[in-house]
């Protein structure tokens, strides 16, 4: 017999790869999501030997570094569950505070809405889900990660309406927007050499990486083709590097948008850009 506390501490402590706070809660997870079970309903003593099987190949995954949605094939987000797979990021906390500014700022009824490079969808699909009648597009280059999206929205019965189109080849389709919202591919290839292989190996290149030279190369883009797709006084959102921010906001004066402002996150890091169209 093993005590619950104890199986977490154990298999916790096999995670090399992450910190011991992380490790336990992945292994928590993990145990939550193959037993059927809450965390508190287990706390009574387990046999490490009667647990499942399909847990420990799971639990082998995670060793591995694998992230734990991709096991799971969900992840949360803005107090839902969003399916994901390796054509798609992984929903993260940042984009969730994103998501929670355009909502509180945006009061407004019947707002038009485009997301470009969406993704799973969590953010138009979040967006059509917590304002009131907006239309609401979600748009990506990658066929397979809107197939991802589309599942979700159907799965939370949303109405986004989704377009697949590489941006940095074509106009934006759609005119008259009250919202354009953005979390491109922001990440210079150099830094690479930084990153977890937990990021590297299991989550789409195409949508975490820009050129060493050209970091701003999707920010400048969707703001240049954001002048004619938003409605003057229309607003234009980012997710950004956080080391981006001033050099994301000059780009935005520079191409004429007004009230161009740096939002920080909960940890004080610049994590996001808006502006307004003229």
């Amino acid at each position: 017999m093993i005590n619950y506390n104890s199986l977490v501490k154990k298999w916790a402590s096999e995670l090399e790869l992450y910190e011991l706070p992380e490790a336990q809660n992945l292994v928590e997870w993990l145990l939550e999501h193959h037993l059927g079970l809450r965390r508190v309903d287990m706390m009574n003593f387990l046999e490490e030997k009667d647990l499942p099987k399909s847990l420990f190949d799971d639990f082998e995954r995670l060793k591995k570094g694998e992230p734990i949605q991709q096991i799971l094939g969900k992840a949360p987000f803005y107090g839902r569950e969003f399916q994901v797979s390796r054509d798609t990021l992984i929903p993260r906390n940042e984009t969730e505070e994103l998501v929670h500014l355009i909502i509180k700022e945006n009061p407004q009824s019947g707002l038009k809405i485009l997301d470009i490079g969406t993704g799973t969808g969590c953010i138009p699909i979040t967006l059509f889900l917590e304002m009131n009648g907006a239309e609401v597009y979600g748009l990506d280059v990658s066929e397979s990660a809107l197939a991802i999206a589309q599942k979700n929205a159907e799965a939370l019965i949303t109405k986004v309406r989704w377009v697949q189109q590489d941006i940095l080849e074509e106009e934006i389709p759609i005119r008259d927007l009250d919202i354009l919202v953005s979390n491109p591919p922001y990440i210079p290839e150099k830094g690479k050499e930084k990153m977890h292989r937990n990021v590297l190996d299991f989550e789409p290149e195409l949508a975490l990486f820009v050129p060493d030279e050209n970091p701003l190369l999707f920010y400048r883009r969707i703001a240049i083709l954001g002048k004619k797709a938003l409605k003057p006084k229309g607003k234009l959102y980012f997710e950004i590097h956080e080391d981006y921010g001033k050099d994301v906001q000059n780009l935005l004066f520079d191409l004429g948008y007004s009230e161009v402002e740096i939002i920080p996150d909960l940890n004080g890091k610049d994590r996001m850009v808006k502006g307004k169209n003229l």
